[in-house]
């Protein structure tokens, strides 16, 4: 086996029940990988599964529930002899004016975005290490820049940027770490969006010519493809029409 192959290589895709998740388990089963699909909607990553084939398995699991982790790390274990690649990718984006009435929104986007990559990276870290893992944490260009409207959403995935340079350190030579910050991407993230007036701002930012999740996903296949003494650390991409 040569050192990049993705033959037999086991890929776990939080958030993959649409967006850049469903893209990226679309592109690493075409690349050889089996992947194990998490997400809450298990309907889609079931249909999804059904779809690459090759081994794919389908785990309803909520990342803000580390119980719902550890069994599908089990899962991952028995069925498919443990990861090599973690995608955490699941995240809510839930932008508005800062206020009170937002707070339940706080909440779960700290909980979904930071603590959730977290806790899934600590639940599946011993497998990860067992030899040669990758780690791919999603995060944003709002994890570089800040305006009004999404500080709490920026701070999450400012977190995510601190943890993971820090994660990096602490698992070379064995786990390679990369974080990838894409700008506008074509999901249903805007539709999540409680407050309406936002939510139409948004909505109309991310119909001009966004980055398509399967051009997200490519880059992600690229990353895992070279070889292991090479680590692509950060990816920075953003539509070519959006300035900040």
């Amino acid at each position: 086996m040569s050192e990049n192959t993705s033959q037999g290589r086991v890929a776990v895709i939080t958030g993959a029940s649409s967006g850049i998740g469903a893209a990226t388990a679309r592109a690493l089963a075409a690349e050889g990988y089996t992947v194990a699909l998490l997400a809450r909607r298990l309907d889609r990553i079931e249909a999804l599964a059904a779809e690459v084939g090759n081994g794919a398995i389908a785990i309803q699991a909520d990342v803000t529930d580390r119980d719902q982790l550890v069994a599908a790390a089990g899962r991952v274990r028995d069925e498919l002899g443990g990861a090599d690649v973690l995608v955490n990718n699941a995240g809510v984006m839930l932008l508005g004016p800062f206020s009170s009435e937002r707070r339940d929104d706080y909440r779960t986007m700290i909980e979904a975005n930071l603590l959730g990559a977290i806790t899934v990276t600590e639940v599946f870290l011993e497998q990860l290490t067992g030899g040669g893992g990758d780690v791919i944490n999603i995060s944003s260009v709002a994890g570089r820049t800040a305006r009004a409207g999404n500080g709490v959403y920026a701070a999450t995935k400012w977190g995510i940027n601190g943890w993971s340079e820090a994660l990096r350190q602490e698992l070379l030579p064995n786990v390679r770490v990369t974080l990838i910050e894409p700008g506008i991407v074509d999901t249903d993230l805007p539709t999540h969006i409680t407050d309406a007036a936002t939510r139409e701002v948004i909505q109309a930012a991310y119909d001009v010519a966004p980055v398509k999740p399967e051009e997200v996903a490519e880059i992600i296949a690229f990353v895992l493809a070279r070889p292991r003494h090479v680590v692509i650390n950060e990816v920075l991409l953003r539509p070519a029409d959006q300035l900040g």
